[in-house]
């Protein structure tokens, strides 16, 4: 049931899971089971089974247990579970031993849908030797290799992982977290991150979900991370093209949205006509006119005019005429020499 190739193992996932629920003797047990894991269709709650069985929802959780346990105790004696052990075990190894149970359908599977991820993580609950982590409020349905940890020492090991990132206490590479996290396979460290719901990872970066710049949720947090990453200043047009190119979620915005909300948000600066620069860069608010006086007013004396134009255009993108026409026509500068200026009294 597996097809092998020089760089991947896929498996026939949906021949496997008839084959282990034709061990399975009784139809309503058979139905239970596929139902609740949702090998066929979406998955079934207890009580949606139960109404359409006609029994209680107490009874279903009881049948699905002991046909569970059965099965278990079978292992490696029932059809291809075997098989589908060392594939898994195989693509777990390269890894990091740990993997979120979607990332590894998409290696087994040439589709990897919703049926495709339940039946493989009912196949893995099957296989004596791999752990099972199920998804809730913390985690991602998550596969690992039991021999190099449980499910409990996985729990534990995102816990550390999850320590080391707060107590570093800004977004960094995995590097960095696996040598807090005392772990020096930084591999592992990444596998065991990935399956944390409260991790997230943006451009190499790791830290906490609730952290913008690994997650950024909002228009002007994108923005942000758009122009950090850059590290050059942008156009507000050219900022609205690299989110949409960009694998934000939610990132369809238009450029007027974009640019109100560089209006609003202190943390971008204007500094040229519709371009805009991080504030933490240096850069600070104020007309050409305003970037002028502080040239001047820093130099505590006259300055020649290439002199201030070369200072001006080092936070502002603008045309020297911009400039010049300012230091020209504005009362606030007084020329002392020819082409030489400084604050007027």
């Amino acid at each position: 049931m597996a097809e092998t190739t020089a760089t991947t193992t896929k498996l026939d996932i949906g021949t496997i899971v008839q084959d282990i629920l034709g061990t399975i003797e009784r139809e309503r047990e058979r139905e239970i089971i596929a139902r609740r894991f949702g090998l066929f269709d979406r998955r079934e709650t207890l009580e949606q089974i139960g109404e359409l069985l006609g029994i209680t929802r107490e009874r279903v959780r009881q049948l699905e247990k002991a046909v569970i346990t059965k099965l278990k105790a079978a292992g490696q004696d029932l059809p291809h579970v075997k098989e589908v052990e060392e594939v898994l075990t195989s693509h777990l190894e390269k890894a990091g031993n740990v993997a979120r149970t979607g990332e590894i359908t998409k290696r087994l599977t040439p589709e990897n849908n919703k049926i495709d991820q339940s039946r493989v993580a009912f196949l893995a609950h099957l296989a004596p030797n791999i752990a099972v982590i199920e998804d809730n409020d913390h985690f991602f349905h998550a596969v690992g290799l039991g021999a190099k940890h449980s499910e409990k020492a996985i729990r534990d090991n995102v816990g550390k992982v999850i320590d080391a990132i707060s107590k570093i206490g800004e977004p960094t590479n995995i590097a960095a977290v696996a040598k807090e996290a005392g772990n020096n396979d930084h591999k592992h460290v990444e596998a065991l991150a990935s399956i944390s719901k409260n991790i997230a990872s943006l451009h190499g970066r790791w830290g906490l979900m609730k952290w913008p710049m690994v997650n950024p949720k909002n228009i002007r947090d994108k923005i942000y991370v758009i122009l950090h990453d850059t590290s050059k200043p942008m156009h507000f047009s050219e900022i609205a093209e690299a989110i949409k190119k960009s694998d934000f979620k939610r990132k369809d915005v238009t450029t007027q949205a974009i640019h109100n909300e560089l209006i609003k948000d202190k943390r971008f600066v204007l500094i040229g006509r519709g371009i805009y620069a991080l504030k933490e860069w240096g850069y600070k608010k104020g007309t050409v006119a305003d970037v002028i006086a502080e040239v001047l007013k820093k130099e505590g004396g006259p300055l020649h005019r290439d002199e201030i134009v070369r200072r001006v255009l080092k936070s502002r993108h603008v045309k020297e005429t911009t400039i010049l026409l300012n230091l020209q026509g504005k009362p606030q500068f007084k020329r002392v020499a020819k082409a030489t200026y400084t604050l007027a009294e």
